[in-house]
């Protein structure tokens, strides 16, 4: 009976992810979960668009996502959805663990001129980072062909299929994209740091202390990674989760640890990294409402983006 009084008492949560996070993975294996009052089922997302239509239908309570969607749906009238969302960001997980620019095996950045690139779609976060490298690089947007693709794992397939020519990777899905000749032709935490990757997100108040619970029991878990432990715990979940050889996870546990591309400490969300984005956003997508840019508002103190908590 008392197993069955704590069944009942667990909190389920619809929470849409990307690339599996082995994170929430290791969360899972070790039992915090439950301990924090939660079962979680995944819902991998198809597109970032996508991912927001389900968490204001309430079909998704909470997402694992980039910041920069939020940033989007929160300030941006002219978003995929074509209105604003109360969305804001609870806590910060990663900063984009390995994100770069890849091409197909022997490509280079100057072929990237009339190259077919991957993008989730035009207006994601991924998609303005990729404006910014590949300008950096030398080659502006005018001069590929953009094809929006969905998700990291599609673009990923699209790549080794030829079905793209470069795209932005990360989360494990760089590493198979090395492992298979691909060229990465420019870092995400080289040229943009400081940059964030991933957060957790929720839309509205209804599901809020569901999605801080959550972000808890994420948080505690990336603390104890980054201090050192939990190594055989990650690298058993880099492979399950991620498909990775063995190389391939110790070198993703390697990237978890890393503090320009790795887990958050304490998963505080950084006004500097905000401002990249915003930064992003102004210049690759400006959207000018009453003479400001949409996102302006987004850095302003009590804007709500951030969870006040």
């Amino acid at each position: 009976m008392p197993r069955l009084s704590r069944e009942v008492a667990l909190t389920h949560v619809d929470v849409g992810t990307f690339s599996p996070p082995v994170v929430l993975e290791v969360a899972r294996g070790l039992g915090r979960l439950e301990a924090a009052g939660l079962t979680v089922t995944e819902h991998p997302a198809t597109s970032s668009p996508g991912q927001f239509r389900e968490l204001a239908d309430g079909s998704l309570q909470v997402a694992l996502t980039s910041p920069d969607n939020v940033l989007a749906y929160r300030f941006n009238p002219r978003n995929p959805l074509g209105t604003l969302l109360d969305a804001r960001i609870v806590g910060a997980l990663d900063r984009a663990l390995g994100l770069g620019l890849y091409a197909r095996p022997g490509l280079t950045a100057a072929d990237l001129r009339g190259a077919r690139v991957g993008v989730d779609v035009p207006q994601s976060g991924f998609a303005l980072a990729l404006y910014a490298l590949a300008e950096q690089l030398g080659v502006p947007a005018s001069d590929y062909e953009l094809v929006a693709l969905g998700s990291t794992p599609r673009r990923l397939e699209a790549l080794l299929g030829g079905d793209c020519d470069a795209t932005m990777l990360n989360a494990g899905n760089e590493l198979v994209a090395e492992a298979a000749g691909c060229t990465l032709l420019a870092a995400a935490g080289e040229r943009l740091a400081p940059y964030l990757g991933t957060v957790v997100a929720v839309v509205g108040d209804e599901h809020l202390d569901t999605a801080r619970r959550l972000a808890d029991v994420l948080t505690g878990v990336a603390d104890e990674v980054l201090a050192g432990g939990l190594d055989d715990v990650v690298t058993d979940a880099a492979r399950s989760r991620l498909g990775l050889d063995g190389d391939q996870a110790r070198r993703h546990l390697a990237r978890l640890r890393s503090p320009t591309e790795g887990l958050v400490a304490g998963g505080r969300v950084e006004r500097a990294a905000l401002a990249t984005l915003v930064g992003l956003r102004r210049t690759y997508l400006p959207v000018v409402v009453d003479g400001r840019d949409a996102v302006d508002a987004a850095l302003e103190e009590g804007s709500g983006l951030v969870d006040a908590r």
